[in-house]
């Protein structure tokens, strides 16, 4: 993956990413007085590899002059219709208002979309308002069974398969 926005490049991650990554996870949560759980919901970004791309999905990390800004990701999961959860969607205080998070949703979408997936899932807390009024203005329906001990919401989304 490779994709530019404005000044920001969006690229496949690379395992010199993985520490820059957790941290700016860990700083996005904390901001957000969310706890950074490295061996529960947030164990998968010590575990790229083995988390996301062995089992089909993508990590993405966004970078604006060569620093990593932001990360969003998605894998395979067993609920709904050939269907992937998006994860790890988070940016840099610095870089947010300014569009990029809907430009990386749609572009997670799209890649979503390319590979045959039908749904996406997204498990979200409350106190996250920016993304979760970007999930229900990007088409994502409030649904149930959230499985993440932080989380409070859970939204779907139905793709139209490709023609």
């Amino acid at each position: 993956m490779k994709a530019t926005h404005q000044n920001y490049i969006i690229r496949s991650w690379e395992s010199r990413d993985r520490e820059i990554a957790a941290n700016l996870i860990r700083d996005v949560l904390k901001e957000y007085g969310l706890p950074w759980q490295p061996e529960e919901a947030d164990r998968d970004v010590i575990a790229i590899e083995d988390c996301y791309l062995v089992p089909g999905g993508e990590f993405w990390v966004i970078e604006e002059d060569n620093t990593i800004v932001g990360t969003g990701a998605y894998y395979p999961i067993e609920r709904g219709d050939r269907a992937v959860e998006i994860r790890k969607m988070y940016l840099s205080p610095k870089v947010r208002g300014k569009g990029l998070g809907k430009f990386l949703l749609q572009a997670l979408e799209t890649a979503i979309q390319q590979r045959g997936f039908h749904e996406i899932w997204i498990e979200t807390a409350s106190v996250l308002k920016e993304a979760v009024q970007l999930y229900e203005k990007s088409g994502y329906h409030p649904a149930t069974g959230v499985e993440t001990a932080r989380c409070d919401r859970v939204y779907v989304k139905r793709l139209i398969a490709p023609e």
